[in-house]
This record gives structure tokens, C-alpha cells and sequence, in this order.
């Protein structure tokens, strides 16, 4: 089976490379010229964790390559894949631009029958704009060629992606052909085989499927930032709380820790995405609008603690040192990241920021250039600091000297993000030390 998939972020890379160590020929297709370049190279364009040795493996093997012109391999795919952005536009509406342009240069170019699947995030209703813009171009060119279009919305986390194309929950696939769901059924057959879930519905609702997915874990992260504060005024701990309300078996233990705001390629703009959908159709997402206020307010957590630790006084001229800056771990992906939150507050109080995170320190530079400065390990990034900020929990961070720190730093004071660090363990080493919750 030959396949082509539009687009070499993370949804279309790791697709690709993993559909082609199922034994597919797969051919990964985008516009960014330099971005083919480097593939070609071998070189890998996004921080993933074991995606280069399994794009070196399958490209050896003959199974994957790469080009910037979709049009010259059209006639030799059976699918082809959307994966391009869609990114945020300024009303909150997913930007459909990219997805409609693929789709336009497959009306202009093919030759024969094929499947055509978004596989990027697009708002219920986008198959059929696909669908009109393809038809469109065949009748300009007067050809009467047969094809259809489904949804295979993805569902991979950054830093966990390989496993999560390999061994997933479920497949979502949207068809409303035989002919479609005959040759999506045998794409997905080694996975079939393994005893995965493909759960085949019509388009919409898988469509719908990727939106409610995301907005429901942004809910639970909300909900829990939201009781984590009330805990805190209250003199409850959330973790406790965590633990008491996950042993319930309707609600579980996933995504239910307090921290500093949820950021990424997914959670923000689909939740916005989402919202706009249901405005467009006159509906009001209520708890969805609350979601995105609640996550907005928490990304400004910390700042608030570091300005009561220093009651009375001006933050101006206190170097802060900051631990993590991608929005997760193991990612380099700084989309809505709380760091850059607070990044910006800190530099507006005039304070001077001293940042370490393992991967994502060039994607910071790119970010905002040098306006913080950027330190060679976590303990250099606490060098005369009169506060250290944990905003991404990276296993390096977890089990830290204290010793250490304590005597490089200008005054003990910790405001741990995610709530990692024993507070016991602080308190021995005499810091002061503020958490999510407690």
C-alpha cells in the first residue's frame, strides 16, 4: 500500500515513520523546503523521543521518503494524509487555510481514485469543505474522477507519540463509503491484528471526537487547578484530595493534578476552537469558556506567590532563577507554555531570569531572544537567585541537591509549579517552600 501524508510536524512525521515500520510505503510530503532538506539528511526537525533511529530505520529500508511536491506522487497513493496546521485565527476558529490548500492541489493533480483523511485537528464540518474544494478543481479541469474523504483525528501526546501510534487507546476513523472503510480497514489491519480498538463513525462525529477529547482533559486540569486554590484558603491538600476523588472508579486518577497551566499544540487551541464552533451555531459553551478562564488565571499562580514571599517589597532587581520552559517534558514545544507567562511578568517587574530546561533552550532563544539568560545546567541557572521557580517537571528536576542550591542561592525560597519536590526534604534543608494546593 502506498500513502502520502501532507505536512512533517509532529502529527505527520510520527504517522508517517510509523505507519511505514507497519510495512506501508509512505511518502511525507511538505512545502518547508529546508524542513525535506534535513529529513533527507537524516537529520529530525522536532524533538521526539526515538523518532530518529525509526525514521533512519525506515528510510533505509526503502519504505520512507520525503518531498516538497505532493503533485509529482499523486498518482501512486491509494490515501493520502492532511496533516498540516491549523492553526488559532484571531477569533479562535481553527485556520482551515493550509487543510483547504492541500486539498486544492489534489483536485488539481490526481489521476486516479483515492482516499482522502484529515488527520490535523479541523472543526466538524471541514470533510465537506475538503470535499467541495476537490470537486471544484476536477471540474475546472473537466475530469470526472472518483474519490473520497474521511477523518482520522490523532491522538498522540508530544514526547510519548511513538508509543501512542503504536499501542493506542483507539482508532478513530469517519467514513461514509464501503470503498473508504474497506482500504482504511486494511492500513489499520496490523493493528486489528494486535487487538486495538478501530472504531469506525460517520465524519462528524469523529471530527467531533478530537475537540471533546481535548476539551474534556483541559476540563479536569482546570477543574483540579481550580480546587487545588480553594484548598490553599481552605487548608486542605490537593493531593490528598486527588488521591480521595481518583479511587472512584467513574472518575480516575488521569489528569487530575494541580499545577501551573496546561500550554501545548492542542489543549488551548481546541478548547478556543471548540468554543468559536458552538458560538458559530448558536450554542454557548459554558463550562468550556470557564475552562480556558481558569487556565488563563493559573499560568499567573506563581508570580502571585512569588510577590506575597516578598511582602512589601519590590521584585525590581531580584534575579529569579527558572527550571523548565516547554510546556510538558520531554517536548521542546513551547506553544502556550506557562514559561513564557512568566517569562513576560517577570521581566515587566524588573527581574533578571536565569532559565534551565533540558531540550527547549534553543526554542526559547527563538522565542524571545536574550532577554533572560540562559544557564548550562539546573544548578547554575540558581546562582545568586532570591527565588527558584519549577514550571515543567523534567525527571532531572525531581531529586535535586539541596545542599547545594541552598548555598548558591541569595535567599532558600522555592515555588514548585507541579508539585514534585518533598516538602519535608525542604524544610530539613531550611527553605521556604510554596506549592500548588497546600
Amino acid at each position: 500500500m502506498n500513502i502520502a501524508i501532507v505536512g512533517t510536524g509532529y502529527v505527520g512525521l510520527v504517522s508517517g515513520t510509523c505507519f511505514a515500520d507497519t510495512g506501508v510505503n509512505v511518502t511525507c510530503v511538505d512545502v518547508d523546503a529546508k524542513k525535506i532538506e534535513r529529513l533527507q539528511k537524516g537529520e529530525i526537525p522536532i524533538y521526539e523521543p526515538g523518532l530518529d533511529e525509526l525514521v533512519k530505520k525506515n528510510v533505509n529500508a526503502g519504505r520512507l521518503k520525503f518531498t516538497t511536491d505532493l503533485a509529482s506522487v499523486l498518482a501512486d497513493q491509494d490515501i493520502v494524509f492532511s496533516a498540516v496546521g491549523t492553526p488559532p485565527d484571531e477569533d479562535g476558529s481553527a485556520d482551515l487555510k493550509y487543510v483547504l490548500q492541500v486539498a486544492r492541489t489534489i483536485g488539481q493533480h490526481m489521476t486516479k481514485y483515492v482516499v482522502v483523511v484529515t488527520k490535523s485537528t479541523v472543526p466538524v464540518g471541514t470533510a465537506k469543505k475538503v470535499h467541495d474544494a476537490i470537486s471544484e478543481e476536477l471540474q475546472k479541469r473537466g475530469v470526472d474522477i472518483p474519490f473520497d474523504v474521511a477523518s482520522n483525528p490523532e491522538f498522540l501526546k508530544e514526547g510519548n507519540a511513538i508509543k501512542d501510534f503504536m499501542s493506542p487507546d483507539r482508532v478513530v476513523v469517519g467514513v461514509d463509503s464501503e470503498k473508504a472503510k474497506k482500504l482504511l480497514t486494511r492500513l489499520y489491519k496490523p493493528f486489528l491484528i494486535n487487538n486495538f480498538r478501530v472504531i469506525f463513525m460517520d465524519i462528524p462525529s469523529a471530527e467531533m471526537t478530537k475537540y471533546a477529547a481535548n476539551s474534556m482533559l483541559a476540563t479536569r486540569i482546570s477543574f483540579m487547578n481550580d480546587i487545588a486554590n480553594l484548598c490553599e484558603r481552605v487548608g486542605a491538600d490537593v493531593n490528598m484530595v486527588r488521591a480521595g476523588i481518583g479511587s472512584d472508579t467513574r472518575i480516575g486518577r488521569k489528569f487530575l493534578y494541580a499545577g501551573c497551566g496546561y500550554g501545548g499544540s492542542c489543549f488551548p487551541k481546541d478548547v478556543k476552537a471548540l468554543i468559536k464552533t458552538a458560538d458559530q451555531n448558536g450554542y454557548s459553551m459554558e463550562v468550556l469558556k470557564a475552562v480556558e478562564r481558569v487556565n488563563e488565571r493559573q499560568k499567573g499562580v506563581l508570580f502571585e506567590k512569588l510577590q506575597r514571599a516578598y511582602p512589601g517589597e519590590s521584585l525590581k532587581g531580584k534575579t529569579i532563577a527558572m527550571w523548565g520552559l516547554s510546556f510538558k517534558p520531554e517536548t521542546d514545544d513551547m506553544r502556550e507554555s506557562t514559561a513564557l507567562v512568566m517569562i513576560a511578568k517577570l521581566l515587566e517587574a524588573g527581574c533578571n531570569v536565569r532559565v534551565y530546561d533540558p531540550i527547549a533552550m534553543d526554542e526559547c532563544r527563538r522565542r524571545i531572544g536574550d532577554s533572560v539568560t540562559y544557564c548550562r545546567d539546573m544548578y547554575d541557572a540558581v546562582l545568586d537567585a532570591d527565588a527558584l521557580l519549577l514550571l515543567t517537571e523534567w525527571k532531572e528536576f525531581r531529586l535535586p541537591t539541596w545542599g547545594v542550591i541552598k548555598k548558591a542561592m541569595k535567599k532558600p525560597l522555592v515555588i514548585d509549579g507541579r508539585n514534585i519536590f518533598d516538602i519535608e526534604e525542604l524544610e530539613e534543608n531550611d527553605f521556604e517552600y510554596h506549592c500548588i494546593g497546600k
